[in-house]
């Protein structure tokens, strides 16, 4: 019997885990079989405090499950496969194994919508971002695209005019779906131009992104474009799909009330897989501490 179950192992999992192993309850991690969360997918992380020279995202990764590990946190590299959740002590399956829990914290993140076209998927990393907050600064005086109509997608190409000479925004329909106020500050930087009924049918470059290939919905033409970076803004899916009885909204976020609590007593959650607005690691890992404060408080019955 564990008294937190933890599952997921990105930086709110593995924050979580420091703190309930250092608050001596016996904490397990269901990491899964890729563990470490969007940061193994990431180079240079250069906004995580402490870091002046910056540091790898599996780096930084790798650091915090050896502090976990070394506070006596338990790992399991399997995937989570379902959660009974309805009644204490909590029943959760890892690969053929079942585990029993007093607690449990959900971390299991949101995967970035990716393009998934040509040239995408090797590129992440190098040239290819969905974090502009994070990757814009490498793209001081470039020219780069945001991919998407939505609020996010603003959001990306008006942080990057803080960087880039030329952003264009390339959107698949007529009209984008972000609220007016978020289209108007987009369209009044000078540095923000728009392509409309347009899609990336493929990513170009050997080691680094060079290039784009577009295609016009409506009339069918096919172009190129040099550049040197691709921001994707088309959305994140929540991983919620295997949570049963947790309230969720509408795209799949767990509810949250009073900070990390959930509507099931004691299940607590943490980082990008209730936080759709900032989802950063440095955010992530403070949602982490809280999660694990708040089942400490549970167990022991302190409000």
């Amino acid at each position: 019997m564990h008294d937190v179950i933890i599952i997921g192992s990105g930086p709110a999992a593995l924050t979580a885990a420091i703190y309930t192993t250092r608050a001596n309850l016996k904490t397990l991690v269901i990491a899964g079989g890729k563990w470490g969360g969007q940061l193994m997918l990431t180079t240079i992380v250069d906004n995580y405090p402490g870091f002046a020279e910056g540091i790898q995202g599996p780096d930084l990764m790798l650091a915090m499950r050896k502090q976990a590990e070394r506070f006596g946190t338990e790992f399991v590299d399997e995937d989570f496969s379902e959660g009974d959740l309805s009644s204490s002590p909590f029943k959760i399956k890892a690969g053929e194994k079942t585990f029993e829990g007093k607690s449990v914290i959900i971390a299991t993140g949101a995967d970035t919508k990716w393009l998934d076209v040509s040239g995408e998927k090797e590129k992440i990393g190098k040239g290819v971002s969905s974090c502009a907050p994070c990757d814009a600064f490498f793209f001081k005086n470039k020219k780069v695209i945001v991919v998407g109509g939505g609020d996010s997608a603003m959001e990306e190409a008006l942080v990057l005019a803080n960087f880039a000479n030329e952003i264009t925004v390339v959107h698949r329909s007529e009209t984008l779906r972000a609220s007016q106020i978020m289209q108007d500050k987009a369209k009044k930087n000078p540095k923000i131009k728009f392509i409309f009924n347009t899609v990336v049918t493929k990513i170009l470059g050997d080691e680094k992104v060079t290039g784009i290939e577009l295609k016009n919905n409506k009339t069918g033409e096919v172009s190129k474009m040099g550049l040197n970076g691709v921001f994707v803004a088309i959305g994140h899916i929540p991983n919620t799909t295997k949570f049963k009885g947790v309230d969720m909204d509408e795209k799949g976020y767990i509810k949250v009330k009073d900070h990390t609590r959930t509507n099931i007593e004691g299940v607590f959650v943490a980082g990008d897989v209730h936080d759709s607005h900032y989802r950063q690691a440095v955010t992530a890992a403070g949602f982490g501490c809280m999660a694990a404060l708040d089942a400490d408080h549970f167990l022991r019955g302190v409000d």
